[in-house]
């Protein structure tokens, strides 16, 4: 990419304070939106908006932009902007994961390991290992709190239990190519 949205739309010499978006700013970029979306989030340059945040932010989780992803489910956990909905912040945190967004992945983690205390006894397993890939990949990559979460987890696991869950996460490979991803 050839700038971040804050190259974009803040210019050099400003860093406090955002510019005016530009009429000829490229909307349908991702970047853009996710900016566009930060900034309605955050209050930035104009009154805080959670629920135009959260179209912006759509916009850009469409394109596969992983930090939209992100933070949209982050909106539906807490109802920000949007009716809280814990199924669809799953499903965006699930994708922001798969494209290797850490926060992402620490939030899948997370799940899986309630559902292993909250679910079925003969699914816990599963759902262990399933959390323990997560909570690896996210402390890979200096996630607060990932590193302890994953090896906590492991005084409930079985050795296989364990083996299986270092598989997993070495053969995973966080999708690299936004572009060809489906939506």
């Amino acid at each position: 990419m050839e700038k971040s949205w804050l190259g974009k739309i803040f210019s050099p010499a400003q860093k406090t304070q955002p510019a005016a978006v530009p009429p000829n700013l490229d909307r349908s970029d991702a970047e853009v939106q996710f900016g566009l979306g930060l900034q309605c989030a955050s209050g930035t340059g104009a009154a805080l908006d959670y629920a135009q945040a959260a179209d912006w932010y759509r916009k850009a989780a469409d394109q596969n932009h992983p930090l939209a992803q992100f933070n949209l489910g982050t909106m539906y956990a807490q109802g920000q902007g949007m009716a809280k909905d814990d199924a669809q912040s799953l499903v965006w945190f699930g994708r922001a994961a798969n494209l290797g967004d850490a926060g992402g992945q620490y939030n899948m983690g997370r799940s899986c390991q309630r559902a292993s205390m909250d679910g079925r006894p003969a699914d816990a397993p599963e759902a262990r290992i399933e959390a323990y890939k997560w909570f690896q990949l996210a402390a890979a990559q200096g996630y607060k709190n990932a590193d302890g979460a994953y090896a906590t987890l492991t005084f409930k696991m079985t050795r296989a239990d364990v083996a299986e869950a270092v598989q997993r996460v070495a053969s995973f490979s966080a999708a690299k190519d936004r572009k060809r991803l489906p939506a």
